[in-house]
């Protein structure tokens, strides 16, 4: 199994701020959620030769607002709005 993609991990965040009433989250939330909905191989687990601590995949999560400038990206799309410290669906960015 290869490696999911940043925008199938966008994908699962938008299933997880889906989920939830608020349809926002911080980073540390969709981490724990993320792997409800979307399967990751040993390959995606593996540690980020970047960011001690942290897996490849979860390196892709915080790069979805690190690449908002990017065509392609679900920020960029309008699927998904950055929000401080984490995601949000559009619409959803203000704390009710």
């Amino acid at each position: 199994m290869s490696r999911v993609t940043e925008a199938e991990v966008a994908e699962a965040a938008i299933k997880v701020l889906t989920d939830r009433a608020t349809g926002r989250a911080t980073i540390r939330e969709l981490i724990e959620e993320i792997p409800n909905y979307l399967t990751l191989s040993a390959e995606d687990l593996a540690p980020s030769p970047t960011r001690p601590g942290e897996a490849l995949w979860e390196q892709q999560v915080r790069n979805i607002a690190s690449h908002k400038a990017s065509p392609g990206n679900a920020i960029y799309e309008g699927k998904l709005v950055a929000i401080p410290g984490g995601l949000a669906l559009p619409g959803c960015e203000v704390a009710a």
